[in-house]
């Protein structure tokens, strides 16, 4: 392959319908792909606020049949999948319809996959594993920061090997993607601060990614801009509709930069902890984001320097050295502003879980794009340095 080829990048993104009321076009985009009957799938919290009946309420009033499934954890398991799918098939269902967090939509992503193909979603792991189409796949995010409604990641629960498997393929790059701030005021404040930080460190990771180019660029920095200057004021305010918007104009810019240059060290550590003690993902980025910067920053000053000018560092005259250190500073203030303050240990990772931990991140697809390329050993440091 020529290096004019090599350098090429593809860049996946689903239908996106931004703003307030767009949940309210989902039977529009039902109809448009010809709908018999829709799985709806959410979470026991998301049906608690709301979100589920009123979406139900929507189909129903344009005529569609559809089945709720709501069986789903905070990090969702592969028998959950299992569950979801078989339901699928048994209701005769042709198209899916998400409404929640990144639990419920990546739920909603392994249902597609093994309701075409029948197979255990576990099969599944690793990149373009996918050889079938799934049906079409209607997204409305109730959180801004996991990007599940338009990236091309699926992370499920092997509850069985406490961790978390990464499905990467553009077959679960959703067909349509309702971005509704609205859906966002019942979050809490700690979920908005977990979102909002994993958001953070989508763009950073996507920024520095060995695989991001000129397209997942400017939606890195731009969400990385929008995070750092709305997140705090959000967290202090939850009800306000136009920092919600903001940040979650941040979350989508984040998710199509690293759905596309994919990611790194933080979310390749982050899946291996979260699925081994069962934790928010974001707050497991948030744990280590600090930590693998340090780690990062010698193999990508430049790219590290506009991140940290981008987070409103005035870094004239300064080293590397300095950046290095003003950069590290800044998103620990920022984590403390949010009231995100864990180290690993308080959530009861040991000294002795690290080799464990490692084994399974050094593993991750996400590794692969890091700027420095990381050995186990490399990964143990780090997570010991995050205790």
């Amino acid at each position: 392959m020529s290096e004019d080829i090599a350098n090429l990048r593809k860049f996946v993104a689903p239908e996106i319908v931004f703003g307030a009321g767009a949940r309210k076009t989902v039977a529009n985009f039902a109809r448009s792909f010809g709908a018999r009957k829709i799985l709806l799938v959410s979470d026991p919290g998301v049906q608690a606020a709301g979100w589920v009946a009123e979406v139900a309420q929507d189909l129903q009033m344009a005529g569609f049949e559809y089945e709720i499934f709501t069986a789903v954890s905070p990090n969702p398991r592969a028998e959950e999948v299992m569950q979801g799918a078989a339901i699928y098939t048994a209701q005769g269902c042709n198209l899916i319809v998400a409404v929640g967090g990144g639990s419920p939509m990546d739920c909603a992503k392994g249902i597609g996959i093994v309701a075409t193909h029948k197979r255990h979603i576990l099969e599944f792991q690793g990149v373009d594993t996918i050889e079938v189409a799934i049906p079409p796949l209607i997204f409305i995010p109730t959180t801004a920061g996991t990007s599940a409604d338009v990236s091309q990641f699926a992370i499920i629960n092997d509850q069985q090997e406490r961790m978390k498997i990464s499905i990467v393929s553009k077959a679960v790059v959703p067909d349509v993607s309702l971005i509704d701030p609205e859906t966002t005021v019942t979050m809490d404040p700690f979920l908005t601060a977990c979102t909002g930080v994993d958001a953070l460190v989508h763009a950073i990771e996507a920024f520095v990614s060995t695989g991001s180019g000129p397209l997942t660029d400017m939606h890195a920095l731009d969400a990385i801009k929008l995070v750092n200057d709305n997140l705090v004021a959000l967290v202090q305010d939850p009800t306000d509709l136009k920092l919600r918007e903001q940040v979650m104009l941040g979350s989508m810019k984040a998710g199509l930069a690293f759905s596309n240059a994919i990611l790194g060290a933080v979310h390749a550590m982050s899946h291996s902890l979260g699925g081994f003690l069962d934790l928010p993902h974001g707050m497991c980025n948030a744990m280590l984001l600090e930590h693998v910067i340090g780690f990062n920053f010698k193999s990508a000053e430049d790219k590290f320097r506009v991140v940290a000018e981008t987070m409103r560092i005035d870094t004239r005259g300064m080293t590397n050295q300095m950046v290095h250190k003003q950069l590290q500073e800044r998103v620990i203030q920022l984590k403390l502003d949010v009231g995100l303050v864990d180290g690993l240990a308080s959530r009861g990772v040991n000294l002795s879980d690290i080799p464990h931990l490692s084994s399974k991140a050094i593993q991750d697809p996400c590794i692969l794009t890091n700027p420095r390329k990381s050995s186990k050993r490399d990964v143990e440091v780090v997570y010991e340095e995050a205790l």
